[in-house]
């Protein structure tokens, strides 16, 4: 089973606020290999529902977790195909 420890990557977009976070989180996803796990650091709050919603329309992801750590929202997106 596919955890959150088995992190393959990390993006990093605090500071940026919407759409960024969606969009440079598509563009990672799109770079790695299905069962690969993506590390999501934003600092907009948005983001939480953002990438909630993308990750709901859109085949090929599963959003995991999501994390709220002080300041920084932590998201973890499976590419799944």
């Amino acid at each position: 089973m596919t955890t959150v420890n088995d992190v393959t990557e990390t993006l990093d977009v605090k500071g940026a606020s919407c759409p960024m976070p969606v969009i440079k989180t598509k563009g990672a996803i799109d770079d790695l290999d299905v069962d690969d796990i993506l590390e999501v650091l934003a600092t907009d709050a948005g983001s939480m529902s953002d990438l909630d919603g993308w990750a709901a329309g859109t085949e090929g992801v599963e959003l995991l977790k999501q994390v709220e750590e002080g300041d920084v929202y932590k998201h973890y997106v499976r590419k799944t195909a």
